[in-house]
């Protein structure tokens, strides 16, 4: 006879706390099984990236670190979801699920297509919960925000964990299926030590100290490429993969002690916590967001894509110091600003004259805190497709002049410039080869792709002529009474009540 059992599915909530599945399953009467699938085809999708899924299986251990006491773990499976579904509804008596609901990219949202119905089938209750704020099935943005603040404003519930009721292993499958490949688990453990580390733990350590000091100069150094990396939260990652909630950030920032002396910064970090949600809110009713442009009108407009300019931008050789010191950093790091980030696909997209889709899973697989909701909805917004949104054509030297002015971002990650003064730092093409001599440097960097002012003239005058195209305008009309929000200052001020 089958034990009854209920399953809590993790995805994108790598946490123990503020935690509803987690939390419900204890409430059952029935015993739990907490499960993790390492998908083969969520694997070798293009958007993944060996440091994302290193991210996860640390954070799992962590995990896994803190149930050992209780008998408990997290249990991994290298399978589809279906198989791993099929497989443990042969096994146990499975009477419920318990997940977060994904946002994701439409394969994620077929394959929970597919695992619902095989649940229906078996008269298996699938509960799946809201995820920071983020609705399904809306057709307009009418009370979000309201609700958004409703959500974060929840009391936050603790979970105790306990032992498995039973006195048998009924936290372990009996018997090894579907087991990690020595490949994957090879891969899985070899996580960079120049990337941010994993899990709930580092998650509280960066937001505590973004509040005890950081934070205070957030305002001042958002935009600066060095200076960022100290004084920007910094959590994103940790959001991305749900170490730590939406909930529990902007709680702990409007009560810690330092909110009152440093109100506007931590102000300006809750604002961009619910602008995560709001964009996350834009892919989950509209996913399309990840291979077309949003606004179809857009699908005509024509592009050069130059594949040896896609390469170079993608190798940080494109002859613009800050364009190529953020893509090497993000290759080391994992992370880069908003505005370096905004400014490398502009300069692709607009300057290179590329196709957005020519360098978006390229970025997804880079960034760290790669989370769909957001970055298929920013990539289109800053490559001006969105025909809504103003487009931002960032020149990537006034960039360089305005938020790196000694280049000491530059030079940290082009050494090839270590050695040129700050005077010719942002644009070294100008050195004349009497320069050179006289300051003894042998300058082994790329010319610049492109001629950045023809290059920059000719994009806005194609973009914004495009955009007096009728299907553009049309479609102009449909994304902003489907995904403009409220934004009334009485909803603003509620997220301090």
């Amino acid at each position: 006879m089958k034990e009854p059992r209920n399953i809590v599915w993790l995805k994108r909530d790598l946490r123990l706390n503020d935690h509803l599945p987690l939390l419900h399953a204890e409430n059952a009467p029935e015993d739990y099984l907490i499960i993790y699938i390492f998908e083969p085809s969520a694997l070798s999708y293009a958007d993944s990236a060996d440091r994302h899924q290193q991210f996860v299986y640390q954070s799992i251990l962590e995990i896994n670190n803190k149930l050992n006491s209780f008998n408990r773990k997290v249990e991994l499976f290298h399978a589809e979801a279906l198989e791993v579904f099929t497989y443990l509804i042969e096994t146990y008596n499975v009477k419920k699920v318990f997940s977060y609901r994904e946002s994701g990219i439409q394969m994620t949202f077929d394959r929970d297509i597919a695992v619902g119905q095989l649940l229906s089938k078996n008269n298996i209750q699938w509960t799946e919960f809201q995820r920071d704020g983020i609705q399904r099935g809306i057709k307009n943005r009418k009370r979000w925000d309201a609700l958004w603040y409703e959500h974060v404003n929840e009391e936050i519930q603790e979970i105790t964990i306990t032992s498995p009721h039973t006195q048998t292993q009924t936290h372990t499958h009996p018997h090894p299926v579907f087991p990690l490949s020595p490949e994957l688990q090879s891969m899985l453990s070899n996580y960079s030590p120049s990337l941010q580390k994993p899990g709930e733990n580092m998650a509280w350590k960066y937001l505590q100290s973004f509040c005890e000091e950081r934070g205070k100069n957030y305002n001042r150094h958002i935009s600066k490429p060095t200076e960022s990396r100290k004084s920007c939260g910094r959590i994103s990652p940790y959001l991305a993969w749900g170490n730590i909630s939406i909930r529990q950030c902007v709680q702990y920032i409007i009560n810690h002690p330092n909110y009152k002396s440093n109100k506007r910064a931590f102000d300006g970090l809750i604002t961009r916590l619910k602008w995560h949600c709001h964009f996350i809110q834009k892919f989950e009713v509209e996913c399309a967001y990840e291979t077309r442009c949003v606004n179809r009108g857009y699908e005509a407009l024509e592009h050069e894509n130059n594949p040896e300019f896609i390469q170079a931008w993608k190798d940080g050789k494109t002859g613009f110091p800050l364009v190529d010191a953020c893509m090497r950093c993000l290759h080391e790091t994992g992370w880069i600003n908003f505005r370096m980030r905004a400014m490398i696909v502009s300069v692709l997209c607009h300057h290179f004259d590329c196709d957005w889709r020519s360098g978006v899973y390229h970025l997804a697989q880079l960034f760290l805190d790669y989370e769909p909701g957001i970055h298929y909805t920013q990539f289109q917004m800053q490559a001006g497709t969105t025909g809504v949104n103003t487009i931002r054509m960032y020149n990537p030297v006034k960039q360089s002049q305005d938020h790196d002015p000694e280049g000491i971002f530059i030079k940290k990650w082009v050494p090839e410039l270590r050695d040129v003064p700050k005077e010719f730092i942002h644009e070294p093409w100008k050195m004349t080869e009497m320069d050179k001599m006289l300051l003894g440097i042998e300058l082994n960097y790329p010319h610049p792709l492109v001629d950045l002012e023809q290059a920059g003239k000719a994009a806005r005058i194609k973009i914004w002529g495009h955009r007096k195209n009728p299907e553009v305008k049309e479609e102009g009309r449909r994304i902003v009474a489907t995904h403009t929000r409220n934004t009334s200052r009485k909803r603003k001020s509620n997220a301090k009540k």
